[in-house]
């Protein structure tokens, strides 16, 4: 069977989103299966999803995926760098032949020539030169420098988010070997971050907001995930509350010794201890980012450190190797991927919590990071009652028929 990768987010799963699928289908072949590799409940920019995991899978799976797959913690707060090289693992090992991304350019021979030179050790040695001689400047901008230097040329795209994406996911199918054809599929709409509408679609982050002040969105979602995040909403569990969050985080974050802000992934360069020193003195969780970031330590990376820290991750937990596949949710198309995949052996697959147990020890430690994760996302639902503890060991996949 014909397979299409995709890394996403869905946070929250909205039109631009089945735009992707239905395009990639179109090129790859109609009758291709689609399964996503999906953060869990905290994503990438270091914060907590709209909603949990597993709505956002179900939503997905109605939407045009045939199986959801959720990428662990460890990889879900990472920098671009290991969220992508996670996900393309995952994809691999489940049978994609095709890696379709969202991108602002489909000139894959850009891309493929940019991601081939960011691969080079003599490439990552000039970008720490260029580092160490300008100590308060942020690795992006040295990494764009070293780049236009070598190709002679302005690159608009090492500027662009989901071109950034793009060349770490190229960068992880060069480190491995993988057989993953890239698939750029250019992206419509609302550009990251924008708040206004674009060729009808909002950007996910104007979706999230306008979700957490009641505001309408179903006109900028398909109608089965505006059903999904509807019952959701309803039920009262959704993570909207940006003051609750923040208070939750503070009190977490106050409770830890310098040495586990020492232990965090990406903490390197004396991020670790500075954010230490602005847990110390702030008020806020707002406080403690903004006393921490810089331009040598952007707000992201300092976001994701906080998280790390607040869900007990360390660098030790991102394995070199994606440890198992739990499956979210799928339809008769993703079984039949789960059954090729199963034969194939290249990976555990999770389809019942009661697998774990068989998982090496590293292994069950990545999973329960997750289940105390989604323990602790909880807290943040309006209704107690749906704040219940260990709900990630109870909850099997949705199955979307």
């Amino acid at each position: 069977m014909k397979t299409i990768g995709i890394v996403a987010e869905y946070n929250p799963f909205h039109l631009g989103h089945e735009y992707h699928i239905r395009e990639s289908r179109r090129l790859a072949g109609e009758e291709s299966a689609v399964v996503a590799v999906m953060s869990g409940d905290f994503v990438q920019r270091g914060e907590a999803a709209a909603f949990s995991k597993h709505a956002r899978a179900e939503a997905a799976c109605r939407c045009g995926a045939d199986l959801v797959i959720e990428l662990p913690l460890p990889w879900s707060i990472a920098s671009a760098e290991g969220f992508a090289d996670g996900a393309v693992q995952l994809l691999a090992a489940l049978g994609a032949d095709t890696l379709s991304f969202g991108c602002e350019t489909t000139d894959l021979g850009e891309l493929e020539d940019i991601a081939s030179l960011l691969t080079e050790p003599t490439f990552l040695e000039e970008t720490k030169e260029l580092l160490k001689a300008a100590p308060a400047r942020s690795y992006a901008s040295a990494r764009q420098e070293a780049t236009e230097r070598r190709l002679g040329r302005p690159l608009a795209v090492l500027q662009q988010p989901n071109s950034i994406l793009a060349l770490e996911y190229l960068k992880a199918v060069h480190r491995h070997g993988f057989s993953l054809t890239p698939l750029p599929i250019l992206r419509k709409g609302a550009g990251h971050d924008e708040t206004g509408e674009a060729e009808g679609l909002l950007s996910a982050s104007e979706l999230r907001r306008r979700l957490g002040t009641g505001e309408k969105t179903e006109d900028f979602m398909p109608g089965e995930a505006t059903a999904v995040y509807a019952e959701e909403t309803e039920a009262g569990r959704m993570a909207h509350d940006r003051k609750r969050q923040d208070l939750l985080m503070l009190s977490r974050l106050r409770f830890l010794k310098e040495e586990d802000y020492l232990s965090l992934p990406d903490a390197g360069d004396g991020l670790g201890s500075r954010i230490w020193s602005a847990v110390k003195t702030a008020c806020s969780y707002e406080e403690i980012l903004a006393s921490a970031a810089t331009r040598r330590f952007p707000l992201a990376r300092v976001r994701r450190c906080c998280v790390a820290a607040a869900l007990g991750v360390n660098a030790g937990d991102r394995l070199s190797a994606v440890p198992y596949a739990r499956v979210l949710a799928f339809d008769e198309r993703g079984r039949a991927l789960l059954r090729e995949a199963a034969q194939r052996g290249q990976i555990p697959i999770l389809t019942k919590t009661a697998h774990v147990s068989g998982l090496e020890e590293q292994a069950q430690r990545v999973f329960d990071l997750g289940a105390r994760a989604h323990d602790f996302y909880t807290l943040n639902y309006r209704k107690e009652e749906e704040r219940s503890c260990g709900e990630d060991w109870r909850r099997g996949p949705a199955v979307c028929t």
